[in-house]
């Protein structure tokens, strides 16, 4: 057994959404986790020994929590998530999500809920595990595989094939409750850390031809006032039906909801989070609250996709703060860059959230959105035996408005992968 110490002289402690003064950490590079954590009388360190790390000067924190992205998507900007779909191989893809992942950590992320393969089937489950295995550097990683939607609506779609037979299936498309329970028990099998479905999407696209599904483009010469809205995917029983499935197998649910309809649903049959919610009430908050049912609010591909009533969606988030909802920070990253990742936490904070309070949603707040112990691991906080993620940014984020993407240091498992500003140990 190798420990070493680390030595911080401002840390940010999420259990109680304060700054800590000259606390030292004492980690265990072979089982990974925090054995000890300690406050030393003043900022000197007594002994340092062979190894121990000084991130005196530097704003420490735990390793931070994307509780919505794609490793293998890239921006929406670049190429929409059909044409990489349809235009990319599989090799390619992988090569993207193993690069995405290396960028993710650098960007002091490691840990990233991964919520939907695109078209990559089982793929995110054995990146996790390669991660996992120590053959390449990236966040741990909780992987929902495909996602579970109905025939004909988060399937791919060309005017030459409704069922999506020329493009990968971009999830497991099921009708009926019993189908929803024989999807469940395929994604744990598949070897799903978290079971994602789609309460709500586009399903009328057919009925004018977009040049593109999403962001909405349409190319025919009449387009209807909504040309593809949102509406629901499944009925209140086949939802009832995915959760209670996954809760045989101790599996959280994530549910994508852009409905007010939807997120009620989801709300209802009892999911552990919902996903985006742009058109919230205050009685939908309020029933969150009720069944202890995360918000992940996506505000950075909100931004771009949702611009015009943008603002009323920071309101919204901020309300549903005030009100008491469970919030986590989830940007839908891979729909814009990775690396990007801070710009969520930015956009909460512009929201009129306390950083604080953002700080926390990313850390402790990442961890309950992978499912809390049910996740198997804990992490998202610094105690004896919680996993030893620590990262240190150069300025503190109170009151530096671009610390969050001022990466110093980052450690994952008492591993270190950047110190000093430079990556470490990554071929």
């Amino acid at each position: 057994m190798v420990q070493l110490t680390i030595h911080t002289s401002l840390l940010f402690d999420p259990k109680v959404k304060k700054n800590r003064k000259n606390v030292s950490i004492t980690v265990d590079t072979a089982s990974g986790l925090i054995v000890r954590v300690f406050e030393r009388a003043d900022e000197n360190v007594q002994t340092m020994n062979e190894g121990d790390i000084d991130l005196r000067g530097k704003y420490v924190m735990p390793g931070l929590v994307d509780a919505h992205t794609h490793v293998f998507l890239h921006s929406y900007d670049e190429a929409g998530a059909l044409q990489q779909k349809r235009d990319e191989s599989m090799t390619e893809r992988i090569v993207r999500g193993v690069n995405h992942c290396r960028t993710a950590l650098l960007a002091g992320y490691t840990t990233y809920r991964d919520l939907g393969s695109e078209g990559m089937q089982e793929s995110d489950a054995n990146l996790r595990d390669a991660i996992a295995r120590g053959l390449t550097p990236g966040p741990r990683l909780f992987v929902a595989t495909k996602v579970i939607a109905s025939t004909g609506s988060y399937e791919c779609r060309t005017e030459n094939s409704a069922g999506g037979h020329c493009l990968p299936a971009g999830c497991d498309a099921v009708d009926g409750v019993e189908q929803c329970r024989q999807a469940v028990r395929r994604r744990i099998a598949a070897g799903a850390d978290i079971i994602k479905f789609f309460a709500d999407y586009r399903r009328r696209i057919m009925r004018s031809p977009p040049l593109q599904p999403h962001p909405y483009i349409p190319s025919v010469l009449h387009p209807p006032k909504e040309p593809n809205p949102d509406s629901m995917v499944f009925s209140q029983e086949e939802m009832n039906m995915i959760v209670a499935e996954a809760a045989l197998a101790r599996c959280p649910v994530s549910a994508h909801c852009c409905t007010l309809e939807g997120a009620l649903g989801a709300i209802e049959a009892g999911v552990n989070s919902i996903e985006h919610a742009y058109y919230a009430t205050d009685e939908m908050f309020r029933r969150m609250i009720e069944k202890k049912v995360i918000f992940v609010p996506t505000l950075a591909i909100a931004e771009k996709l949702h611009a015009k009533r943008f603002d009323q969606i920071l309101r919204s988030v901020k309300r549903a703060h005030e009100l008491g909802v469970r919030i986590a920070c989830g940007g839908d990253t891979g729909t814009y860059p990775h690396g990007d990742n801070a710009r969520e936490l930015e956009l909460m904070i512009e929201a009129g959230i306390s950083v604080a309070d953002v700080l926390e949603s990313c850390t402790l707040g990442g961890w309950e959105a992978c499912g809390g112990d049910l996740s198997g691991r804990r992490f998202g906080w610094f105690e004896e035996g919680t996993q030893a993620d620590i990262i240190a940014l150069d300025e503190d984020p109170e009151h530096a408005t671009d610390a969050l993407r001022k990466i110093n240091f980052v450690m994952k498992d008492a591993k270190v992968w950047k110190a000093g500003g430079e990556s470490q140990g990554m071929p």
